[in-house]
């Protein structure tokens, strides 16, 4: 098939998008699918980004958003939009979940979604934000269990200049709360900065600067990289929410348990 890099093309139904994706496949390139829901920010952006640079990357967005933002994803020079409706592709709503494995919050349904759009549009390749690092590596154990010959990228949270974790869910904090959402950042750095001492100091760090900024935490735990126990040295990942009125804001961060940032030889 003829192709060239770059052109946006919008391919409206389930069988469009599959048989670019089947063609593409064919050729030897890697089909990279950047699966986004219904909003566009700065994260989905650097997701993007590094699906294209992955070599000789074909990138399929995904996206259910308004089509107005269609023209915001095709100035990043992406080979094709798939703008699905989730009503249309599952009408019955998600009747076969795969099931997320453990996490602190059920993935299951996510994992599901990744998967569908996995399959229609035949990508070889798939990249995730760390920002939702429980999905990335619910994603993995999926494809790892099933088979599946697709390699996931995860990105790095991309985070505002004062460390909130960019998110459609934070865009939406009101402004008279914004310094609160503030301090669940805050917390996570202080408690990755105690890694040296121990998950016990860890956890007490996070809660006691979360406790100086009047927000009590609906979970702060450190788990190991595949969410498993945390190990007592190496790497692990520390978690935490907290509840803003209706809205509850999840972050995450990467520590180096019982070692400490310090004692990590450049």
């Amino acid at each position: 098939m003829s192709f060239t890099h770059g052109q946006g093309k919008v391919f409206e139904t389930v069988e469009h998008i599959r048989m670019f994706g089947s063609a593409l496949r064919k050729t030897g390139k890697p089909v990279v699918l950047v699966p986004l829901g219904n909003g566009l920010h700065a994260g989905h952006i650097a997701l993007i980004r590094a699906a294209k640079r992955i070599p000789g990357a074909v990138v399929i967005v995904s996206y259910s958003g308004p089509e107005a933002d269609h023209a915001r994803l095709k100035e990043e020079l992406i080979d094709a939009i798939f703008p699905f409706d989730p009503a249309t592709l599952w009408p019955h709503g998600i009747r076969m979940e795969v099931s997320g494995g453990p996490s602190l919050n059920p993935q299951g349904a996510e994992v599901t979604r990744v998967l569908g759009m996995l399959g229609i549009t035949g990508a070889t390749d798939v990249v995730l934000g760390e920002k939702d690092y429980e999905l990335v590596v619910s994603v993995q154990r999926a494809l790892n269990d099933l088979h599946m010959p697709v390699k996931l990228h995860s990105v790095p949270t991309v985070r505002m200049p004062d460390g909130l974790a960019i998110s459609l869910r934070n865009v939406s904090v009101p402004e008279e709360v914004r310094e609160t959402a503030l301090s669940l950042a805050a917390a996570l750095t202080a408690g990755a900065h105690s890694a040296e001492h121990g998950a016990t100091v860890v956890i007490d760090t996070v809660t006691q600067v979360l406790h100086a900024a009047g927000v009590t935490p609906d979970y702060v735990e450190i788990r190991g990289l595949d969410l498993g126990p945390a190990p007592e040295l190496g790497d692990a990942r520390l978690f935490a929410a907290i509840t803003l009125g209706e809205i509850q804001l999840h972050d995450n961060v990467g520590l180096p348990l019982g070692i400490g940032f310090k004692n990590i030889e450049g």
